[in-house]
């Protein structure tokens, strides 16, 4: 009976300690770049050093950009002992190499494959090698992996990314696990326990139509995300030509507010000036990195205007402003009122209580504009503010 007891407790120290993901990683929403809105397969050793060079140089790593993230066609097979090989051509010094120029920089290194077969791309996926994979990414110095859904076939989500996540703990380096299953199976739902973030649809497309869609998608989900596990509404677009400089501060605006990973996709060596006003905006930035870690909820939706209110650490918050129509609209906004808004946060599953912030006045708080970079001053708390079509207005509501 002892025996039996004993190896029952056995077992269980076992499980708990392997079933773990590394829950010091994430405490705010990753930031960094990633290869695959701008250059698809298009990957090379010579590509990721200079996009790392370029995130130096440009402000980038200054303003809070950290990881450096090869997506998919890096890997062209596997050896006779299943061992990932990545592409000759294109990687001629190896992965370790990249890892170990990417953390030279000061930054972190982050690779993609896929719980399937296969890649979506066709290469080696990670099925039936995850702790092989994992102790390989962990010899690279990978700080960071995007695990995609592709050709995954009857496999179940959860069970297949908690296999990955318990190879990640095993291996025994600290790396952030990007669930990318594109919603599919609402991860938002049980992926908190097992990833740090997670996609909640399916991929994004460089024009508004795809952006704001995908936004919608995200207004029932803030009760599932904090620190150490994000919604995910997939990476930006910012700079890639599809949208207009309006559109795209509207886009970074948004998941700004939606407390979103922010994986920049565009070529950092060639950044025009409005896409670098953008990327590099640290007030907008602030509002994604705040260490109180809730993602916004929409207080009013009146169609095409939308208020959307973030609770900051400090007794803060965030408004945005949303116009989603085609035409410019004036719009009459109660600042008194939405000082005194209280957050309607709920945790994940439901707990907590509403109105987790307590309730001020203007008079508690001088008000910025996060684009204009000024303190506004209000002779009536009631303003017409002018919206231009496809446009936000940002404002943060700072303790005096």
């Amino acid at each position: 009976m002892k025996k039996s007891l004993l190896f029952l407790i056995a077992l269980f120290v076992f499980f708990s300690a392997s079933s773990q993901k590394f829950d010091q990683l994430a405490k705010t929403p990753p930031m960094g770049w990633n290869s695959w809105n701008k250059y698809h397969c298009d990957v090379s050793e010579e590509l990721i050093l200079k996009m790392a060079d370029a995130m130096e140089a440009s402000g980038m790593k200054d303003a809070g950009y950290e990881y450096i993230v090869i997506d998919d066609c890096w890997q062209v097979s596997r050896d006779e002992n299943g061992e990932i090989i990545a592409d000759p051509e294109r990687f001629p010094h190896g992965m370790k190499y990249v890892a170990d120029y990417v953390h030279s920089k000061g930054l972190k290194f982050g690779i993609y494959s896929c719980a399937g077969k296969l890649t979506c791309q066709k290469r080696p996926g990670g099925l039936g090698h995850e702790y092989q994979d994992a102790r390989t990414y962990a010899r690279y110095g990978v700080d960071y992996l995007k695990y995609d859904w592709c050709n995954s076939s009857t496999q179940d989500a959860k069970s297949s990314y908690a296999n990955m996540r318990d190879a990640l703990f095993t291996a025994g380096r600290p790396i952030v696990f990007s669930i990318c299953e594109w919603g599919s199976n609402k991860p938002w739902e049980w992926a908190g326990e097992v990833g740090h973030l997670w996609r909640t649809t399916g991929d994004i497309g460089d024009n508004w139509n795809s952006m704001i869609n995908i936004f919608n998608q995200q207004k029932d989900l803030s009760r599932y995300a904090g620190p150490g596990h994000w919604n995910d509404p997939d990476m930006l677009e910012v700079g890639n030509g599809g949208m207009t400089t309006e559109e795209y501060k509207t886009h970074f605006s948004l998941w700004c507010m939606l407390a979103a990973p922010l994986m920049a996709g565009n070529d950092l060596q060639n950044m025009s000036a409005e896409t670098k006003t953008i990327l590099l905006n640290k007030e907008v930035i602030a509002l994604d990195q705040d260490t109180l870690g809730r993602q916004a909820t929409c207080y009013r939706d009146n169609g095409d205007y939308q208020i959307w209110v973030k609770p900051l650490a400090n007794n803060e918050k965030a408004v945005c402003l949303l116009n989603k129509s085609d035409e410019k609209k004036s719009v009459l906004v109660d600042f008194a009122l939405l000082a005194q808004i209280r957050s309607f946060f709920r945790g994940a599953g439901g707990g907590g209580r509403p109105g987790s912030m307590t309730p001020l006045t203007i008079d508690n708080y001088r008000i910025r504009d996060l684009w204009e970079h000024k303190n506004i001053t209000l002779k009536e708390t009631s303003v017409y503010i002018e919206l231009a079509p496809h446009s936000v207005k940002l404002y943060r509501f700072i303790r005096k």
